[in-house]
């Protein structure tokens, strides 16, 4: 059962107990997410009207009160064969572990169990339920003190008529009472006959009847006065002996009249004006019919004289009482010797000896059949999934080990193997997810393997699953592989900047990545000459970028925009003495970039520096002149001096100075080349 799921969500998880009738394990709710204890029906009994009627009336009985005493019943279900009971999971001990690790208990402990018993019963009374089977097994001890009584699977409801018992009596036969053992109807008084015994066992450690046989402890129930609890511990108050004593009263109309009135002599029997109160005394059992009695002899000496008056007839009447009873028993004893003659004479032809069942457990169903019909027997066939037993293979078989006429039939359970589950579908899902169904479904870690891969799927997706959902596969041999997803593959964006379109979609290709010819932008550009690319979008160098990404720009510089134009100025800089030196920085402003410095030096002597510079329309170039920190000279050159040096090739234009005065002699100007475009391009810069 351990890992099986009942109802499609109580997954069992472990045993904890069992009887005669059921076995309970631990379980987890997988909807509510919580611990339940879960009963099934021993598998012996699942043909047994009898024990199944008996199983679902348990839960009928439980399910009809509400009391925190009382375990709470939560479901009940049917899986195939499996009959079960859902009920609440209680954290703790049996009452009967208790006792066996701590007894005798303190009086006050035994007497807060005994309390919460009685209210228990007092709700199951209020409500027509008689448990009839109250002992320290079915008592259930909570780590937070509560006490839960369980097990109704003998209860039965106060008005219906008692069942009919064939040579057996249900209960424990040290805890039932004297009306239990006599097979008569069992009603409220016998719970409190049963609470009474489980009280003296905690409050003395042991039972008031024993005996090597069920038979005798039951008669003692009957016949023999238990034996007083403080004469085995005389630390028991008075006052919780005389509680006892009247619980266990065999007469019942002499015990409490209901769990209602035992429970009030409980929550005051501690209290120091009651612990000392005078002994109860009864007399109720010199009229108990099932009491051992002494009949008194009859004196030899006891009226005499009458014996002897009477001596005639006596005398008379025993002369004719011998011939009746001398005929009757000749008569008997010719019957007698005559049958047992006869008896004997058919005994070969009238009385078939009976055959041993054969064991044919876990045995092939051929050689299983072929064993029976050896021993005289047939045998039924009832298949079952069962993964720890080989298809074709016997798992059990009813009944065993006993003898029987020969015809009898045997019923053989045969094993179908493992029962085939359909493999689900998981692609779509988070990995988490469906590895947490699988494991819910039963399968263990190790039979789930995980790969990863790129894909356009978010990552920790599964994208690929074998089997494939839908397929039939043994949960006990299946090994299930779920491919991941890890998300879009990643790149470094290269530096494309300078580069020509294909040496730029060649880069792109060895980093796995493209770019659509629809982002392929040309424009003007002061940056790069014409087919050279000056700017990529949105990714810069080195940036991450997912294989396949298709956002990536490039703009290809289509040369200088239109009405642009390139010169080179000589420009001469002096130290600020012949012969000494000085720090010289030329700072440019135009077109192309602003404040750019063009060049920073030491200089002893006058020296020319040829700048080159942009002009537009819209831009003029500025130029200025630092030395030694200090701003000496700045010229400006505007587009106009631009197409006058055009006009006028031979003449060397002369800047529109500005700020300081240039040092003697103007700077030479040298026209340089012009590009056309048909706008200006997105990016400034230098």
């Amino acid at each position: 059962m351990i890992g099986q799921v009942l109802g499609g969500r109580y997954e069992i998880l472990d045993r904890i107990g069992g009887g005669g009738m059921a076995l309970v394990y631990k379980a987890r709710d997988i909807l509510l997410n919580r611990k339940v204890a879960v009963k099934v029906l021993r598998s012996q009994f699942v043909h047994d009207e009898e024990f199944i009627h008996r199983f679902r009336r348990e839960a009928q009985s439980a399910a009809a009160l509400s009391h925190p005493n009382v375990v709470s019943i939560y479901d009940v279900g049917q899986k195939d064969e499996t009959h079960y009971i859902v009920m609440e999971y209680v954290e703790g001990q049996t009452l009967n572990d208790l006792i066996k690790e701590k007894a005798p208990l303190q009086v006050e402990e035994a007497i807060h169990i005994a309390s919460q018993i009685c209210d228990a019963l007092e709700h199951a009374h209020s409500n027509q339920i008689v448990h009839r089977d109250i002992k320290p097994h079915n008592i259930l001890l909570g780590r937070n003190g509560r006490v839960k009584v369980t097990d109704f699977g003998i209860a039965r409801a106060g008005t219906s008529s008692s069942i009919t018992q064939t040579g057996s009596v249900l209960g424990s036969v040290h805890y039932f009472s004297p009306e239990h053992a006599k097979g008569t109807t069992a009603g409220a008084k016998s719970d409190l006959y049963s609470l009474g015994i489980v009280l003296y066992q905690m409050l003395t450690g042991k039972l008031p009847f024993s005996g090597d046989s069920p038979v005798s402890v039951a008669l003692k129930h009957l016949q023999e006065d238990v034996e007083e609890p403080r004469k085995v511990n005389p630390l028991i108050p008075q006052s919780v002996e005389n509680i006892i004593l009247k619980a266990m009263r065999k007469n019942p109309e002499n015990r409490y009249q209901s769990a209602h009135e035992m429970l009030m002599d409980l929550e005051t029997c501690l209290k120091p004006e009651r612990r000392n109160e005078p002994k109860l005394a009864f007399d109720d059992d010199e009229d108990d019919e099932e009491r051992t009695r002494v009949v008194p002899a009859i004196r030899p000496d006891r009226d005499k004289g009458e014996a002897a008056a009477s001596v005639p007839r006596a005398v008379e009447k025993k002369k004719r009482r011998w011939v009746k009873p001398t005929v009757w028993t000749a008569v008997l004893l010719v019957l007698i010797i005559g049958l047992w003659v006869t008896a004997k004479a058919m005994q070969g032809s009238i009385f078939i000896q009976d055959v041993a069942i054969p064991n044919v457990e876990k045995k092939p169903l051929a050689e299983a059949q072929n064993e029976l019909a050896k021993a005289e027997l047939k045998s039924e066939v009832h298949e079952e999934f069962d993964p720890g037993v080989e298809k074709g293979y016997v798992i059990r078989q009813m009944p065993s080990g006993m003898k029987v006429k020969p015809g009898y039939t045997v019923k053989l359970f045969v094993s179908k193997g493992v029962e085939m589950q359909t493999m689900s579908g998981y692609i779509g899902k988070s990995f988490n997810e469906a590895h947490d169904a699988l494991i819910n479904s039963g399968l263990k870690e190790e039979q789930i393997a995980r790969t990863d891969e790129f894909s356009d799927q978010p990552e920790g997706t599964v994208i690929k699953q074998s089997p494939n959902p839908n397929d039939p596969y043994d949960p006990t041999k299946v090994s299930i592989a779920l491919t991941v997803s890890k998300g879009k593959e990643s790149a470094s964006m290269p530096d494309l900047i300078g580069q020509t379109l294909t040496q730029a979609t060649a880069r792109l290709t060895a980093a796995k990545l493209k770019v659509a010819q629809e982002n392929i932008i040309y424009k003007p550009s002061f940056q790069q000459p014409k087919g050279k690319i000056y700017d990529q979008f949105p990714y810069k160098p080195g940036d991450s970028v997912d294989q396949g990404a298709k956002d990536i720009v490039l703009y290809v510089s289509t040369g200088m925009p239109e009405n642009a134009g390139e010169y080179v100025f000589s420009v001469p800089a002096s130290p600020a003495a012949e012969g000494k030196p000085s720090i010289v920085r030329i700072v440019v402003s135009d077109a192309k970039a602003d404040n750019a410095e063009f060049a920073t030096k030491s200089i002893s002597k006058q020296e020319i520096f040829n700048i080159p510079i942009i002009v537009t329309a819209d831009k003029p170039a500025t130029i200025q002149i630092f030395r030694d920190n200090a701003l000496i000279d700045t010229k400006t050159f505007t587009y106009k001096d631009y197409t006058d040096a055009q006009t006028r090739p031979s003449s060397t234009p002369t800047p529109s100075p500005s700020g300081s005065p240039a040092p003697s002699g103007s700077p030479g100007v040298s026209p340089g080349a012009s590009g056309k475009s048909p706008s200006p391009s997105p990016s400034g810069g230098r």
